[in-house]
């Protein structure tokens, strides 16, 4: 995550920082969203940097805490799992990144290729699957999100794509969809009482419309 002070400047905080050219790309939705100053959610036993940067927003008020793909240094990225960890390490609003199916759903994965992010490759019955596309202007090879309904994608599990990350998590949660990314933010308001936020980012939207599948 990173920390938004002045709505130009961007800060580092805590460790495994992905930097503004990933947690910025993309259209985002407007969802329960509050444009308001953003930092790292702290990891357990990790440095609150929050304490330290509560002064530094333009209101005064302490940052609000964005989960990006969920608490993903500890469980796999974009899973109900990583999302419900991250809030309750502190996070004020967890972030979807969003493709879709290819019957319309919207699904919590941070590119439509889930090679690196699901088991897809280790199911036989898909191996037919696996293509190349031209994808915002670059050639892709692999198994795309948009070849697969909601009741196929529901048969994967997620993984660690990060190699230098634990995988002991590994095949353990399924691909959640929008829906029940709302549903899920709504029971940890309820569960912790306080306001737990949705802040979607739609992937690579135009290559999805140019498909018949508009965001």
């Amino acid at each position: 995550m990173w920390v938004r002070d002045d709505g130009q400047r961007f800060a580092a905080c805590g460790i495994g920082a992905e930097g503004p050219e990933s947690a910025w790309r993309g259209a985002f939705a407007a969802v329960a969203i509050a444009l308001l100053p953003v930092t790292h959610a702290p990891l357990a036993g990790e440095h609150d940097c929050t304490r330290e940067m509560s002064n530094r927003t333009l209101h005064g008020k302490p940052p609000l805490v964005i989960a990006h793909r969920g608490a993903s240094g500890y469980l796999p990225e974009h899973t109900l799992a990583a999302y419900t960890l991250a809030v309750e390490q502190g996070a004020d609003y967890i972030e979807p990144d969003l493709v879709a199916t290819r019957d319309g759903h919207l699904v919590a994965r941070h590119e439509p290729l889930l090679d690196e992010t699901t088991d897809v490759a280790s199911h036989p019955e898909f191996a037919q699957r696996r293509t190349t596309r031209v994808m915002d202007g670059r050639s892709y090879t692999g198994f795309f999100a948009s070849d697969f309904t909601l009741a196929e994608l529901k048969q994967l599990r997620a993984v660690q794509p990060n190699p230098a990350r634990s995988r002991e998590h590994d095949g353990k949660y399924p691909i959640p969809t929008f829906e029940e990314v709302l549903d899920l933010a709504r029971e940890l308001s309820e569960r912790h009482r306080r306001p737990v936020g949705v802040y979607p980012e739609t992937k690579h939207p135009a290559w999805h419309r140019a498909l018949g599948l508009p965001l």
